[in-house]
């Protein structure tokens, strides 16, 4: 064996430099001492004599007795006996030093300006007596004033002589120091010299030991100590091979991994990954310099290895959409050249289709799982979707514009706006979008919407499979946990037919490489394995599910911003256009809706905004319109056309039609002009009485001229579309005018916006409020204020205007219930009271407004009577003249009687009979009182001129009795009243029915 190094004394590198002599004199291989454990010795030095070193010198110590061959058993204090014996009296000595130097130092620090060191005795003691202790302090510095100042007083005239002395007295001190230390220093000096030749013979006779053990080892243990070098050589070589053998596979499967990630073999690269990785785990390649990298090395083989994993599921899970758009681009182009009769948008996904993809995402989707990339994998297949998915609308949008351009844009349905942009030429995208038609807009929708459904089908077919996937992975969790769709809200509609072939795959692959796949390591009733799985099966069904719905919203906000493109001209469309587009809107949401499983309130509100926009300004348009139509209205009666018969029985009818009520066609006979229903004038030549003006003036005039509804010959189908004279509504026929039938014609299309948007009920009604509120004030101005007569040139409001506004109002009075059912039929309970609440305003005002135009009527015939009584006087003046034989009535009753039978006739054509009846019951109760009174005035003394009273009241009570004022008195005499008593009281006669 090697021999050990040399023993080296603990203070070998401390070196004495005092004398070349002692340098000199120092043995080689030892080392010289310093004077310090001198110093420190206990036994006594040779010199006694030295007062400052009281031991002896050192005695030569008896050598040891040899130890005993068998140590004893125990050892106890007696057994140190003869060696405490020997030394007793030098420690002593030692200790008495020791205590003695204590004592000194303590009281040396109880001095003030002594400093520890120093003894009373001492000549350094004296020395610190002579010299101020200023100059002694550890911290002394002359720069510092204060202790400049105390030292060197300027105003002393001797200081330079003063500090020569202390400087004298310290280095005399000095000296004697010295001269007294210096015996006691060579002494020390010669006792170094002895030691380091004691040291100089241990370590030769130790050498000598040293040779003495190697020989006898050599002789007795050699052979077996080679046995044990040799197993320990026959070891490492076993090692060593083991370690070759490693480096062989290691550098075999890193060209394997190579080739692997070249050709895409993911689930093997994976394996040697995994293999690898288990060998650096295990610290089998621990301490190999040659595979310091192979770390770096399978990271960026496993980054590969997700690279191309991740590009192959985007690849497989998306689909092309070049191929898609082409695809949709071409049927949507031939169904451009036919017109749009609906929209189709169901896309089958073919069940071979959907086999295939499953099999194609299967080995991703667990290679995937390997790696724990399928969170991240799926947000990027989220990106992907949304970016490939908003490529393809925007090319579908480019390729489908010049195509929709190009067709002929039907000018009834072309609005300023839409004919300006199309003029523009279109130089932007927005401005092209704005030149469509409505069904080329329509066609462009359902283009994109077949589009997205196809990419969303395809999405939601890879969710259902990551879903079956992550139920299926792992059979040995708790079967609470086996459904983690239905936990995470989601629903799948996959069906278990040939799914046992791919059961048995993905459990093969598990299988295969249970240690290799870090989702299912463990046993499985480790809670901590459990659980991780539960977490990364939560991770990749959120990330699926939430993949599906960014789809959706993407998809929502594109469909939205073509709704925004076009929002100033979706409210002037017409119902039925634009009830296409919402119509494919709502599908459009519900079908996303129905594949992202959540809502789109983004769209949605988009939609109810323009839903909203389109009734107003429809509102607004037929408010403009009432109020125009009422400006022009001339308040003649017109004949109605069927369709608006129709109106009235669809409104009536409990039965109301889904859409609304049936549209008017397109038809001359149907369409109505901006001024109104189509009327044609007629000569009447009829001779009508006017109503005589305020100050009393009576005229009479011809009404020529009056309006009638047009009865064109317009043929339809072969057959000439009928009118009536009359709309009958309960059973009740009521007399029209223009405005009456607009009316109608208007709150036909309100009932058609609120059925075909229900979620708009609530407002439509209001405006359906609005409006009747407009038409009864406005109609009331006209009418009653006389206002047609500045507006519509009318020389006098007559009493068949009053009539017939009289059946306007009381039409609309009687629709309001009705009206009011249907409007209320998509209105929730809670808003209904507030509504109801309104239309019972309405209905109320309708019904004084009518009440005012009976009045009114009353009112005219009173006035004419007062106007024909105040005539009376004359004409019973010439009464009284001999010569006055004329058998007929008077001019005063005949006047009265004509004015109230043309009254009566022109009513009776026009208002109800309950109507009639309550007029001319006020009428008659008028005639009664007014003209009783003024006959009771009269004074009538000759025969001739009471003659001619009895055949004015006669005549006047018989053409009171033809009046329609039905139980007008109790009396069995129909119409009797106080004009009777009369006749009875002063002539004795009266007038039978």
């Amino acid at each position: 064996m090697a021999s050990r190094p040399p023993l080296r004394t603990a203070s070998s590198s401390a070196y004495s430099t005092d004398s070349p002599t002692a340098a000199a004199a120092a043995p080689p291989g030892g080392a010289p001492q310093s004077i310090t454990s001198l110093l420190n010795n206990p036994l006594p030095s040779a010199s006694a004599g030295s007062y400052w070193l009281p031991w002896p010198p050192p005695a030569a110590l008896p050598e040891a007795p040899p130890p005993p061959s068998h140590p004893p058993c125990e050892v106890s204090r007696a057994d140190f006996a003869p060696y405490l014996a020997r030394v007793a009296d030098p420690f002593a000595r030692f200790a008495d030093v020791r205590l003695h130097a204590t004592a000194e130092l303590a009281l040396a620090a109880s001095d003030d300006g002594a400093p520890a060191a120093a003894s009373p005795s001492s000549g350094l003691a004296a020395c610190l007596r002579e010299v101020p202790a200023l100059f002694f302090k550890e911290d002394f510095a002359l720069e510092e004033g204060a202790t400049f100042e105390a030292a060197c007083p300027l105003a002393e005239p001797a200081l330079q002589e003063r500090l020569g002395q202390h400087l004298d007295v310290v280095e005399a001190h000095l000296v004697q120091e010295i001269a007294r230390r210096s015996e006691s220093f060579y002494e020390a000096q010669g006792r170094l010299r002895g030691l380091d030749g004691e040291i100089v013979a241990a370590v030769g006779r130790i050498r000598e030991l040293r040779e003495v053990v190697r020989v006898l080892t050599g002789d007795l243990v050699g052979d077996a100590q080679q046995v044990q070098e040799l197993n320990a050589t026959r070891g490492n070589l076993v090692a060593l091979q083991e370690k070759l053998t490693i480096i062989l596979y290691v550098s075999q499967a890193l060209a394997a991994l190579k080739l692997l990630v070249l050709a895409a073999d993911c689930a093997g690269a994976l394996d040697v990954i995994d293999d690898l990785q288990n060998l650096i785990d295990t610290d089998e390649l621990a301490g190999l310099y040659c595979f310091r990298h192979i770390r770096d090395q399978l990271g960026t083989s496993l980054d590969s290895v997700n690279s191309i994993l991740s590009a192959e599921f985007v690849r497989a899970a998306v689909p092309d959409g070049k191929t898609v758009d082409a695809m949709v681009l071409s049927t949507v182009k031939r169904k451009t050249s036919t017109p749009l009769n609906g929209t189709e948008h169901e896309v089958n996904v073919d069940e071979e289709d959907g086999f295939i993809l499953r099999d194609r995402l299967l080995p991703l989707i667990i290679c995937l799982l390997r790696t724990d990339k399928v969170p991240a994998v799926l947000r990027m297949y989220r990106d992907t979707l949304i970016t490939v998915m908003k490529a393809s609308i925007k090319s579908t949008v480019a390729e489908m514009l010049p195509v929709l351009i190009s067709k002929p844009i039907d000018s009834d349905s072309v609005t300023g706006d839409r004919a300006a942009d199309s003029d523009a030429g279109g130089q932007s995208l927005a401005n092209k979008l704005r030149s469509l038609s409505s069904e080329g807009f329509v066609q462009l929708l359902s283009a994109i919407f077949s589009i997205v459904q196809v990419h969303l089908q395809q999405a939601a077919e890879v969710k259902k499979i990551v879903q079956w996937i992550m139920r299926n992975l792992d059979g040995n969790i708790s079967p609470d946990d086996r459904n983690p769709v239905v936990q995470h809200g989601g629903s799948v509609d996959l069906s278990q037919e040939k799914d046992y072939d791919v059961t048995s795959r993905v459990s093969n692959t598990v299988t295969r490489t249970p240690t290799k796949l870090p989702l299912f390591q463990g046993k499985t009733n480790d809670m901590s394995s459990i659980n991780s799985i539960k977490n990364i099966r939560a991770d990749v069904l959120r990330e699926s599910t939430e993949a599906v719905f960014a789809a959706c919203d993407a998809a929502h906000g594109r469909w939205a911003k073509l709704l925004g493109v076009r929002a100033a001209l979706h409210p002037k469309l017409r119902l039925q256009e634009f009830l296409i587009i919402y119509n494919i809107t709502e599908e459009f949401i519900a079908a996303t809706e129905k594949v992202g499983g959540r809502l789109g309130y983004n769209i949605r509100g988009i939609l109810q905004q323009q839903s909203k926009q389109f009734v107003e300004y429809q509102h607004s348009v037929r408010m403009a319109k009432i109020k125009a139509v009422l400006d022009q209205e001339t308040w003649i009666a017109v004949d109605v056309p069927e369709e608006f018969q129709a109106i009235v029985l669809s409104l009536s009818s409990t039965d109301f039609p889904v859409n609304g009520m049936e549209m008017p066609s397109n038809d001359n006979n149907s369409k109505l002009s901006e001024d109104g229903v189509s009327t044609s004038q007629e000569s009447a030549h009829s001779t009508e009485n006017n109503v005589e003006n305020s100050n009393g003036t009576s005229t009479t005039s011809n009404e020529n001229k009056v309006e009638s509804t047009s009865q064109t010959e317009n043929s339809v189908a072969g057959h000439v579309r009928p009118v009536a004279q009359t709309i009958v509504l309960g059973g009740v026929g009521y007399h029209m005018v223009n405005c009456g039938l607009i009316l109608l014609k208007m709150l036909s299309e309100y009932v058609d916006i609120s059925k075909c948007l229900p979620s708009l009920s609530f407002e439509v009604v209001q405006r359906v409020v609005e409006i009747l509120k407009h038409f009864n004030t406005r109609t009331c101005q006209l009418v009653l204020g006389a206002g047609a007569m500045q507006v519509s040139g009318l020389k006098s409001i007559t009493s068949k205007h009053l009539a017939l506004a009289s059946q306007i109002i009381s039409f609309v009075h009687s629709l309001i219930p009705d009206i009011r059912r249907v409007l209320f039929l998509k209105i929730p309970e809670a808003r209904k009271h507030l509504l109801m609440s309104e239309l019972d305003r309405v209905t109320q005002d309708y019904k004084v407004h009518r009440d005012e135009i009976h009045t009114k009527l009353v009112q005219i015939m009173r006035e004419r009577l007062l106007a024909n009584l105040r005539k009376l006087p004359q004409i019973v003046e010439s009464w009284n003249g001999p010569d006055d034989n004329d058998s007929q009535p008077s001019l005063f009753a005949k006047a009265v009687t004509k004015e109230v039978t043309y009254l009566h006739r022109i009513l009776s054509q026009i208002l109800l009979e309950v109507d009639l009846q309550a007029i001319f019951r006020q009428v008659v109760q008028i005639f009664h009182s007014h003209i009783t009174e003024a006959f009771s005035k009269l004074e009538v003394s000759s025969p001739q001129a009471k003659n001619r009273l009895c055949r004015d009241v006669q005549h006047i009570l018989v053409c009171i009795r033809k009046l329609p004022a039905q139980n007008f008195s109790s009396e069995p005499v129909r119409n009797y009243g106080l004009l009777d008593e009369f006749l009875a009281e002063k002539f004795g006669t009266k007038v039978d029915e």
